[in-house]
């Protein structure tokens, strides 16, 4: 198989995977199906993009495609993701009155985990890994009040959630970068 046909399937892996991503965002049983999906297709853009020898993603158009698809990835796909993982945490729990407890504790955080994500992404693709630093500083004061807040006189849980779901969306989003940076 040629280098060209090698980033051909990095690109179709990486639309596919969006498909999965938007499809994940319809409801907790959609969820359960897609988002595992979709990140098995991350990591099979993953592994095709770094296992041959040369991949190659040539062309201001097809490059152009591949960072969009991977920024698209890394936005929508992290927020499924990271309920599904929250599903995991909260076995115990009824999920629907899990994540409802989180969003009144910590408004916004499906908006401020896809703009993190997408932060991210373009920060690595970039080149500027130290964007991911500023990136997390910002979005840890700007809730520091929050967690302080929810944390005094009674046990949320929202700093643990905080950073459940930031190490599960900052890693979603690297990973998604990675694989752009392979195959250009």
């Amino acid at each position: 198989m040629s280098a060209e046909n090698w980033g051909a399937l990095v690109l179709v892996l990486l639309a596919a995977g969006l498909v999965c991503a938007v499809a994940a965002w319809a409801a907790a049983a959609a969820r359960r199906i897609w988002a595992p999906a979709g990140l098995l297709l991350l990591l099979a853009a993953g592994i095709v993009a770094a296992a041959p020898p040369e991949v190659q993603v040539e062309g201001r158009g097809l490059l152009t495609v591949l960072g969009l698809l991977g920024g698209a990835l890394a936005t929508a796909g992290g927020g499924p993701l990271t309920a599904l993982v929250f599903d995991l945490v909260d076995r115990r729990e009824v999920p629907q009155e899990s994540m409802r407890t989180a969003g009144r504790v910590l408004r916004g955080g499906a908006w401020i985990g896809a703009l993190e994500r997408l932060a991210i992404f373009a920060a690595l693709v970039a080149g500027w890994p130290e964007g991911l630093a500023v990136v997390l500083a910002v979005k840890g004061l700007g809730r520091y009040p929050e967690l302080r807040a929810a944390e005094d006189g009674v046990r949320t849980g929202a700093a643990e959630r905080f950073i459940i779901g930031t190490f599960t969306s900052v890693l979603w989003s690297c990973g998604c970068a990675g694989v752009v940076l392979l195959a250009r």
